[in-house]
Parts: C-alpha cells; structure tokens; sequence
C-alpha cells in the first residue's frame, strides 16, 4: 500500500522517540481526495487514537496508520526524506490522490474538465488566476472563462495559446481549438495589467 524510504523510516522513528509516548504512532490522511484541492496531511496518532477500520503499516518501531477513506487515495503512495544542511525535506508522493484521470472511453467534456482541473488550474494559480470550462462544442472548440489574476491579464492570450490550448491538444486529442470568452475590459485585478 504505503511505501516508505529508509530515510523517511529513520526520521520517523526519532521524532516518535523524541516525543516519549509509548505505541505513538503516525496518522497519514488524505485531505480533500479525489479532488484538485487533494493534499496529505501527517501527524502523531496516539493509540487510544487508532480506530478499528484503521488500516495499520508496521515500521521499526512504529506503525503507519491510514484511515479506511484515505486508504483508495493512498494505495501505492510513496514517503521519502532527504536531509539538507537547514534540515529536511520530507516528501509523499500519492498518484490516485487527485482522483483517477478519466480513461479514453470518458466524455471530451470529462477529460477536458480533469485536465484543466488537475494541471491548468494549478499552474494559473500562482498569479491569482483561475480557468473555467463553458463549453466543448460538437467539433472539439473548447470556450473558456478567465477569472482572478487571468480576467484582463495582458499575457492572457499567451497562456491561453502556449499553455492551455497545446496541453489541452496533447492530452485531449478531440480538442480542435481552445477560445476565450472573457470580457477581459471588465477585469480588475489582472496579473500583468493591459497596455
């Protein structure tokens, strides 16, 4: 299920055996999953803390508790820890996290929405932006809305052809043309402002 590094082991053991409670153990959780908002949360879990429909990993020295619900989104999740000079970076990698991508028997609409959701959205987020599906006509034309940082930013019509429209063409092959139906004149915090 859950595959944790020797590094990521080690480093576990010694925060448990720094805190000095007997059966401590790590919670991993699966926050918001199956959705883009998806994250992993871990935190000590003390044993009156374990629940019956706790799925257990026994590690040295401790287990690893999952609950039931997290348990799909977690399945095949990797945990690394790599030291650094100002401390550590830890690491969960979780390829369901986000939910299963739809597979090519799905809707154009389903595949073009899992797409947007789960690598554009991301990527327009770090400058306040958001991307809406509109609509997917009948011949591939797939009509957006641009919102937050994107709704009259002066670089708009660069993402929208060198990143939207080719990633939506290469994981979306029905995708004939990606259009912007923004009233970008009404936007009042863009990213880049118009000139």
């Amino acid at each position: 299920m859950v595959q944790l590094g020797a590094a990521a082991r080690d480093y576990f053991a010694r925060l448990i055996e720094q805190q000095g409670v007997e059966g401590l153990a790590i919670r991993l959780t699966a926050v918001h999953p199956g959705t883009p908002r998806a994250d992993c949360r871990l935190e000590f879990c003390e044993p009156d803390e374990v629940r019956g429909d706790d799925y257990l990993v026994e590690c040295e020295g401790f287990s690893l508790v999952i609950d039931r619900h997290s348990a799909p989104f977690l399945d095949n999740a990797s945990i690394d820890f790599e030291q650094q000079r100002t401390g550590g970076t830890l690491t969960v990698r979780a390829p369901h996290l986000k939910g299963t991508p739809p597979d090519a028997s799905a809707s154009v609409v389903e595949r073009v929405r899992y797409v947007i959701d789960t690598e554009i959205n991301p990527g327009v987020a770090s400058h306040g932006g958001k991307v809406h599906l509109v609509e997917v006509s009948a011949d591939g034309v797939v009509v957006l809305r641009f919102g937050g940082g994107c709704h009259g930013c002066g670089n708009v019509d660069l993402t929208l052809r060198n990143g939207i429209e080719r990633t939506l063409k290469e994981r979306v092959p029905e995708v004939s043309a990606v259009v912007d139906a923004t009233d970008h004149s009404s936007g009042e915090n863009p990213y880049i402002r118009r000139t």
